[in-house]
């Protein structure tokens, strides 16, 4: 056989608030039995969705879908306040799954908003996270841009009453660029005391920079609709690896891609399961002579608890990374 060695990043996959948010399900269908109802896709992640189906859960597009008798969660993205209101007007049970670092940024919202700042926000135009956000405070107060060509467009109503805050999801170098513009038009704009962008978009991330320079491909893991998923593709492109591809099981694999290759980066994104790793890697062994390495820029010790209504103790740690 062939060698390869296969360069495994570190972190990669779950992170602390996709732990929780599908843990909330299947705690849900344990207290409620089945089924429970989803408000869209826990996380962008096709297996993990079809596991929870298996379970019990119930995935629909928005809340006049559920049964006023049946429990609902809503998605790791975020909702818009409208959501949990009208849920409250119908007296329904509901178990808000989103990741505390997004309900983060949501709270910084409400603070300008209050504060009587207009606010700009970067991200994605229709990502769920993001209309889950621009739905924090009334219509007209939050602008959305997605690039350095946006921020040189958009009115404002008083340049001295501005904020900005992103999506935590973003590449972390292009989102740095749409600030230094932000900055750079609105010298005064007021920006988060820590940034928005999530610990584990940013280690990710940072693992695939080490890793794209050494590797001739890499394999990102993960969903087309997965945000945090598209941009590691992205920064592995950016960062000298010359091809990048994402796919969301090995059994989609095009192995043309390893053709000539003697180092294949692999990482995943937040939202995919490890044994969506293992998978590739075996199915890597039946075609090559497989050596494993492992790039690590950090260890990730977060944990998130779940909701008081779900168990007030319990917390959720992150998922252990194979060694």
């Amino acid at each position: 056989m062939t060698p390869l060695t296969i360069v495994l990043a570190s972190p990669r996959g779950f992170c602390a608030g996709v732990d929780r948010a599908i843990h909330i399900v299947e705690r849900s269908i344990e207290l409620y039995g089945a089924p429970v109802y989803v408000r869209h896709e826990i996380v962008h992640n096709q297996f993990v969705v079809e596991s929870l189906k298996q379970k019990g859960a119930v995935f629909v597009d928005e809340l006049d879908e559920v049964p006023d008798d049946r429990p609902v969660v809503f998605s790791a993205h975020g909702v818009p306040k409208t959501v949990p209101s009208e849920a409250e007007r119908r007296k329904m049970v509901f178990l808000d799954a989103t990741c505390p670092l997004v309900t983060k940024v949501h709270r910084e919202a409400e603070m300008h908003y209050e504060a009587g700042r207009q606010i700009i926000m970067i991200g994605h135009a229709g990502h769920p996270e993001v209309i889950g956000t621009l739905g924090q405070v009334p219509d007209g107060i939050m602008i959305l841009v997605e690039d350095e060509e946006q921020v040189a467009k958009v009115e404002v109503r008083d340049p001295k009453r501005l904020a900005f805050i992103t999506q935590t999801t973003l590449s972390v170098d292009e989102a740095s660029e749409v600030i230094a513009a932000l900055k750079k038009r609105w010298p005064n704009i007021v920006g988060p005391r820590k940034e928005d962008i999530c610990y584990a978009t940013t280690n990710r991330q940072a693992a695939v920079k080490v890793m794209a320079p050494v590797c001739e491909a890499m394999i990102v893991i993960g969903a087309p609709n997965s945000s945090n998923s598209r941009r590691l593709v992205e920064v592995a492109a950016r960062a000298g690896c010359p091809r990048a591809v994402m796919v969301q099981r090995a059994e989609e694999l095009d192995w043309s891609i390893v053709e000539g290759v003697t180092r294949l980066g692999i990482t995943a994104g937040a939202s995919a399961p490890e044994l969506l790793v293992s998978e590739v890697i075996a199915a890597a062994r039946e075609r090559f002579e497989v050596t494993i390495e492992e790039v690590k820029v950090t260890d990730e010790t977060i944990a998130f608890k779940l909701p008081p209504t779900l168990s007030g103790e319990d917390v959720i740690p992150a998922i252990e990374l194979i060694n």
